[in-house]
């Protein structure tokens, strides 16, 4: 991970790491949870790349809420994408568009809020190494996929906001890569989430566990992502 650019994140604060231990014991699966994170294409760049990294410490990379979440989101973003006809980027770009905020930074929590964490709590939750590793584990199967304006190269990859851009500058730009682009990233997450079904143990291949770094990177941005300390 050494040559992707650092960003500065600032570490998490107890309120950020309160928040999301709490969020993913179980309350993504509450319904008006799961409306937000659907109406905010998941969550920003810093909370998404802060939630893999906590799922991965505490969890031990058992990212099965990621994977649910994520694939959702790649589902419907695959079938938007899907869209032609008049008006075709118009159309594309209304389905991609966010509705909603990040729902933690929504909550009003972000790098100084205050929380009661239990002290070893927060050195975990704070601790980048296990996503770290998984990254370079999985890291031949997602490198292609960055964004280029994330990342701050030439790249033709986009996420999902900086297409928004593209399409918002020239509704002509050519969309097959990027429909393709996401349709596989969808199949591959949709293998990754059925592997953590109990007849499906044993089937889980490492381009399938890179599908979730591709997925958050696509829906939430890649800046946070390739910081991961």
């Amino acid at each position: 991970m050494a040559s992707l650019p650092r960003h500065g994140a600032r570490p998490l604060s107890a309120g950020e790491v309160n928040f999301l231990w709490w969020f993913m014991q179980g309350s993504i699966m509450h319904p008006e949870t799961r409306k937000a994170l659907r109406a905010a294409w998941g969550l920003c760049d810093r909370h998404g790349a802060a939630w893999l990294a906590i799922e991965a410490t505490l969890r031990h990379c058992y990212f099965h809420g990621p994977a649910i979440v994520f694939a959702e989101l790649m589902a419907a973003a695959s079938h938007a994408l899907r869209k032609s006809g008049t008006m075709t980027a118009w159309r594309i770009s209304r389905a991609l568009r966010a509705r909603g905020a990040c729902p933690i930074c929504g909550a009003g929590i972000g790098p100084s809020s205050p929380g009661f964490v239990p002290g070893r709590r927060l050195e975990l939750g704070r601790d980048r190494a296990a996503l770290r590793e998984f990254m370079n584990e999985t890291g031949a199967h997602w490198r292609d996929g960055i964004c280029g304006l994330c990342e701050g190269s030439r790249a033709p990859a986009r996420c999902r906001a900086h297409l928004l851009e593209d399409l918002a500058g020239d509704p002509l730009i050519r969309l097959a890569p990027h429909r393709e682009f996401v349709k596989e990233i969808s199949t591959r997450l949709g293998r990754f989430e059925h592997s953590f079904r109990w007849e499906r143990r044993g089937t889980l291949k490492a381009s399938d566990k890179a599908a979730l770094i591709s997925a958050v990177g696509w829906c939430c941005g890649w800046r946070a992502l390739l910081e991961p300390r």
